[in-house]
């Protein structure tokens, strides 16, 4: 039986493939006041300018490429059972192979209803005021807003309970609850933290190796430490 490696990947892996980061040094995500853009109170008040915000989002997806990093991921099902979680909203670990894929804060190739959290469907096109679903509830992207509940975070600690090894790749651990599940890991879990700028970890009772290197330059490393572990 294959040994369980959990990755939890965030902005920085999909930041060398061309997507933004969440936010810029100044507070502004593209530009915009991330309180207008990612709230329901933003959406309440300006929905056309939400719908238009991740509308260029998705577009943008469409020109962009997988880069190593999540290449790497895929590559390791061959001896691992791979499973990620990602904050990432983007496609690309399925682009790039990835069987097991778990989104905490939702998919910009989705959308759902307004009116029901489960109403989700696949949405690769912009989606403007008055596309409604087939009970004529307005779509709107199957984002985790700033505020909302994050459906997927009972399976992530799940998920990262069973570890047998764990990497955190392009994150900077700031943003919970997402940060906090690798405290759910088991104590002797192996943590491999990738990341140019590396945070420091509180609390962590895990043998942690530091890699301070980009995602494309870390997972590379990461295959061959992980592979002599076997």
């Amino acid at each position: 039986m294959k040994k369980k490696l959990v990755v939890l990947t965030g902005a920085g892996i999909s930041a060398e493939s061309g997507i933004k980061t969440f936010r810029d040094s100044d507070g502004l995500w593209e530009g915009h006041d991330v309180m207008e853009v990612a709230t329901p109170e933003g959406f309440q008040r300006n929905p056309s300018l939400v719908l238009d915000f991740y509308n260029q989002r998705r577009r943008q997806l469409h020109e962009v490429q997988p880069n190593l990093g999540h290449r790497v991921l895929a590559e390791l099902e061959e001896w691992f059972d791979v499973h990620i979680i990602t904050q990432n909203v983007d496609n690309l670990h399925e682009q790039a192979g990835s069987s097991k894929v778990l989104h905490l804060h939702g998919e910009l190739l989705k959308a759902r209803s307004i009116k029901n959290t489960h109403r989700i469907i696949d949405w690769h096109h912009d989606i403007l005021l008055g596309d409604v679903d087939e009970y004529g509830d307005q779509m709107r992207p199957h984002i985790v807003w700033f505020g909302e509940e994050v459906p997927a975070l009972e399976e992530a600690i799940n998920i990262t309970e069973q570890a047998d090894y764990l990497a955190v790749i392009g994150t900077s651990l700031q943003v919970y609850p997402a940060a906090g599940i690798i405290h759910y890991s088991q104590a002797m879990c192996p943590l491999f933290y990738i990341d140019p700028k590396p945070a420091t970890i509180y609390n962590l009772q895990n043998p942690l190796e530091v890699i301070s290197k980009s995602a494309t330059e870390g997972v590379p490393l990461l295959r061959e430490k992980l592979k002599k572990m076997l």
